[in-house]
């Protein structure tokens, strides 16, 4: 009996939480995590074109961020905490809220360092990027 109502109770929490997904249009997951922080989960393709072109996405249509709103990067490639998967990317919109110092400068970055940023509208342009060289 104990195990059943376990099992109950997971099943619905495990709904709950697959009913607050969003799809992006490229198939990656976005997943809330609380209040101001998110994670991109990628379907299959990890380049971080399609993680920005996602965390766009989700920022743009659910939740209502101008094309100029910055998205900063809280936590770079890890496991997700909304999944288990292998790879995430964790975004907010109010880096105040989510404990991040944005980085200063506009220097070359490589993969997802905390802090980084790129506008919606930036990183709604890497949507539909033609990948020559992968």
């Amino acid at each position: 009996m104990k195990l059943r109502l376990l099992l109950t109770v997971a099943a619905t929490f495990t709904l709950a939480a697959e009913a607050q997904a969003f799809s992006a249009k490229n198939g990656a997951r976005v997943n809330p995590i609380n209040g101001s922080v998110f994670e991109v989960i990628p379907r299959t393709d990890t380049s971080s074109d399609a993680i920005w072109c996602a965390a766009s996405d989700f920022s743009r249509r659910a939740a209502g961020a101008p094309w100029n709103q910055k998205i900063y990067v809280v936590n770079g490639r890890g496991r997700s905490v909304t999944t288990g998967r292998r790879t995430a990317v964790q975004f907010t919109l109010n880096p105040t809220a989510a404990g991040v110092t944005p980085l200063q400068g506009g220097g070359l970055r490589t993969g997802f360092p905390v802090g980084d940023s790129m506008s919606v509208q930036r990183a709604n342009s890497l949507c539909n990027v033609i990948p020559f060289f992968r």
